[in-house]
């Protein structure tokens, strides 16, 4: 059983922007299910609808891997016949030439190629940002920054999502991800929960960021949203 007393600072294999698309596009495509199958999009989808998202908002998903969080906002926005501008970043291009693959047909979905702490001037203004199971890449440091980076580019609010650090979620990704045979899944899922958060490590964050407009709540499966408002 590891310590998960504190958040450790181990890379996960995936924290290697260079991996070419062979390695990375099944991570992906396997992390765009679970989100699936466990309410990530609806949960997401959910927040914006109550926030409320207006018809000609634009919305960029931060770290946005393989675009399935944007894809689900566009089909529920033609449902809803709202026209939403859907922009994504990631770092990796790997990742972004596999975000534009599966997101041909959605002519309002767009991506770009950016670092979201150090290419700052890459990051236009947006109505909402959006951000889901990637804060956790970050150390405290660059957390603080990286919200900040959201602050300065966010003109009506933030939406992040991510996970809790519990010993029950933890053994659960790894009996999950036993099944794949995919090492790098094998590698980063159990990993990523050790860099997860308690409750009280992200409300010193955002108190060290300055942010207080915030809503902190915890969303089954051991995941925490933190809704940053701007207005």
């Amino acid at each position: 059983m590891p310590d998960l007393s504190y958040r450790t600072d181990t890379l996960e294999i995936i924290d290697d922007f260079d991996l070419p698309s062979i390695e990375i596009d099944p991570v992906l495509e396997g992390l765009g299910k679970v989100n699936a199958w466990f309410g990530g999009h609806k949960s997401i989808i959910k927040t914006l609808r109550d926030f409320p998202v207006q018809n000609g908002y634009s919305i960029t998903d931060w770290g946005c891997g393989g675009g399935d969080a944007l894809i689900a906002i566009a089909k529920w926005g033609a449902n809803r016949k709202l026209h939403l501008k859907l922009k994504g970043i990631d770092a990796a291009p790997a990742a972004v030439r596999y975000a534009r693959d599966q997101s041909k047909g959605f002519n309002n979905i767009s991506y770009i190629q950016a670092d979201v702490i150090e290419d700052s001037h890459l990051l236009n203004k947006t109505d909402v940002i959006i951000c889901s199971l990637f804060t956790h890449h970050f150390d405290d440091e660059r957390w603080i920054a990286l919200v900040k980076n959201m602050q300065t580019s966010a003109q009506k609010g933030i939406i992040i999502t991510d996970l809790h650090r519990h010993p029950v979620l933890y053994y659960a990704v790894v009996l999950l991800t036993a099944f794949t045979g995919n090492k790098m899944a094998q590698n980063d899922g159990p990993l990523s929960v050790r860099r997860g958060f308690k409750k009280h490590e992200l409300l010193a964050l955002l108190k060290k960021a300055q942010i207080d407009n915030f809503k902190l709540t915890w969303r089954w499966p051991f995941r925490w949203e933190l809704i940053i408002y701007k207005s």
